[in-house]
This record gives C-alpha cells, structure tokens and sequence, in this order.
C-alpha cells in the first residue's frame, strides 16, 4: 500500500512540476508588459473615433440585451432602461438590480433562495454579469466613470487606444490595448487582468453581428486556438 501511495505521489508531482514549466514557458514567451501610452485629447478623439465606428448612438437607444456565455452556461437578458439583467445558470435564475443588488430575487429550480444563501449567489451573479457583458459591450465603455485613456503607438505606426479602468466592475485596475481598424473599428485588444497572470494577451473583436437596429455587437471572440462564443445575440426595443 506504501508503495502505491508513493508511485501516486510521484504521479501528482509530476503532474504540478509539467504545469509549473508550462506556465513557466508561456509566460516568457507571451507575457508582455503594460505599455504606457499619451493621455490627453488625442486619446479621447480616437475612443470616440471607435464608439462612431460601432453606432454608439444606437447602443444608447437599445433597452434589451440578450446573449449567452461560456458555452450557453450563462444565459443574460439585460434590461437597460430598468437596470435590470436576469441571469441564468444551472438550477438558479437571478433577477438581478444592478444599481440595488441587495434588492435582487434568487430562484433555485423555482423556489426562492432567501438569507446567506441568497446574498452569495446575487454576488456571483454580478461577477458573472460584470465579466460577460464586458466581452459583448467593452467597446462602448470606454468613458465609463473611472476609466483613463491613452495612445500607444504600436510597432507598425498605428495609434492604438489604451483603457485603464480604475473603479467599477469586479476587478478595479484592469487595462485593455484597443487596435483599430483604419476607420476606428475595434479589430482586437490585449489584456492586463487580475484574473489572467499573462499580460497582454491577445483577445479578437473581428467577428461582428448587424443588429436590426445598425448596433453592431460581437458573435464570438477568438482568443488563440480557443473561440468565445457570445451564443444568439439579440438588441432590442
């Protein structure tokens, strides 16, 4: 019995050694430090240069959102107007108050969760609604209250948009390195996030959807060889 405990230990160690110099290896070769950039009206000209470029105007107009993450295991329908999303995943549904959160109701298969239980889970539905709605509406956050920007030149000549976010959301610091097409459309940003120990990798914003309303609104995000879809996106009235 020593002995197979022994060979398992062995296994496991191994196991933690190969991570440890994968990760070793990936953050040498991709990790990137955060570049700094020029603050000023240059940098605010080109964020609006990119919110005209994806109809901001008709993005504030919208009053229903509706989109799906991490492979359908969360379902989002974000009510704009009432600040209100109903987040869905397992066996909860949490109509969730995004300026109240202590106002939010929490459904388990139905029945209402109340107490301890029910402030734990309106928590993690604000985590999960304030990372997977960034990944469908980052590009017209970028004057949110707290937000710096800044113009980084990138190795080909172009200007590329860098945002800071100080405040807000569920990780405050967190930084993203727009690219931009010629026309100011968002093409692909680089990440420095707390939760991602690699900086500046690379996330794509190339696979965009017309909505009825001319709001265009990301189907997917290729991140390497792995591709985010944002499921059946929908923008309405």
């Amino acid at each position: 019995m020593n002995r197979i405990v022994r060979k398992i230990g062995k296994l496991i160690l191994g196991f933690i050694l190969i991570l440890v110099v994968t990760f070793g290896v990936l953050y040498l070769v991709y990790n990137q430090e955060l570049p700094k950039g020029t603050p000023g009206a240059g940098a605010d000209a080109l964020a609006q240069k990119m919110l005209k470029a994806v109809n901001h105007q008709q993005f504030l107009e919208t009053r229903f959102l509706e989109w799906s993450y991490a492979g359908g295991a969360h379902e989002y329908k974000w009510d704009k107007a009432n600040g209100m999303a109903k987040v869905k995943w397992g066996d909860y549904v949490v109509d969730l108050n995004l300026g109240n959160p202590e106002k939010s109701t929490v459904l388990e298969n139905g029945k209402a969760v109340l107490g301890d239980d029910q402030t734990s889970l309106v928590a993690k539905a604000l985590s999960y609604f304030n990372n997977d709605s960034f990944w469908l509406v980052a590009p017209f956050k970028v004057f949110d209250e707290g937000t710096a920007r800044s113009i980084v030149l990138l190795e080909d000549g172009s200007e590329a948009l860098l945002v800071n976010y100080a405040s807000g959301g569920t990780t405050p610091g967190d930084s993203y390195l727009w690219k931009l097409g010629i026309n100011g459309f968002p093409e692909s940003y680089r990440m420095w996030v707390k939760i991602i120990p690699i900086g500046g990798l690379e996330a794509g914003w190339d696979d965009w959807k017309v909505m009825e309303n001319g709001l265009f609104l990301p189907a997917s995000h290729s991140l390497g060889p792995l591709t985010l879809s944002m499921g059946n996106v929908k923008a309405y009235n």
